[in-house]
């Protein structure tokens, strides 16, 4: 069931289920060649996940996310495990920041008098869309509603993403992406997010460097308290 918070804009209803601060863990799995020659990134990562807004029609997004502990041997100076009382001990790296990201959440629609913009210009005259029926005359022709996302990463990298929110699922995929001079390359990715059994679900694809849009990240979050 997803409760609607109190005082939440019309226009951010479809999005209510996300609203919040999320935890999981993830795993990240990249191939980079193909065959026998290909390089494989693999790693699990610890998320932090938010979703929040301003009283504004957007969500603000934010991601850090961190390396989980890699297990390696314990050794006992002669290159060998360091036996324990329940077998052979084991250490842990410590943990590693990975990356963060942040952004914004909204409906797809054309920008009018009302609405804020553009830069710090206010709106002329009411607020459009400010309430459930005048939302409702949003949806598409699939029964969802078109949705925008903007994405900054510190390495460089901004993405804008075009998709819909369909119930407790959202589809995504990269309309442009800007890259820094110095960042690394990257051309193209998708998203899906979902609520299953009250944990929000997310899997990633990306197409960076020189590879085809492939299998990149995916995530199982729990809401924090």
């Amino acid at each position: 069931m997803i409760e609607i918070p109190t005082g939440l804009p019309a226009e951010l209803v479809p999005l209510s289920w996300l609203i919040g601060v999320w935890e999981g863990t993830g795993v990240l799995d990249y191939r980079i060649g193909e065959g026998e020659s290909a390089d494989r990134v693999s790693r699990e990562f610890g998320q932090r996940v938010s979703f929040s807004h301003d009283g504004l029609p957007y969500l603000n997004y934010s991601s850090y996310t961190w390396l989980l502990p890699e297990q390696s041997a314990a050794v006992d100076g002669s290159g060998d495990d360091a036996d324990g009382p329940d077998g052979p001990v084991r250490q842990s790296s410590p943990v590693e920041p990975l990356t963060a990201e942040t952004g914004y959440w909204r409906l797809s629609r054309l920008h009018i008098e009302g609405d804020v913009g553009p830069g710090m210009l206010p709106g002329v005259g009411p607020r459009p869309f400010n309430t459930a029926q005048s939302v409702e005359a949003l949806r598409n022709s699939a029964e969802g509603f078109d949705i925008e996302v903007s994405i900054v990463h510190p390495t460089g990298v901004s993405e804008l993403y075009l998709g819909q929110v369909k119930g407790p699922r959202i589809d995504l995929a990269t309309d442009a992406v800007v890259r820094t001079r110095t960042a690394k390359e990257y051309a193209a990715a998708t998203r899906i997010y979902g609520l299953v059994d009250n944990h929000l679900l997310w899997a990633w694809d990306i197409a960076a460097l020189g590879q085809d849009l492939r299998t990149h990240a995916s995530a199982r979050l729990a809401k924090a308290d």
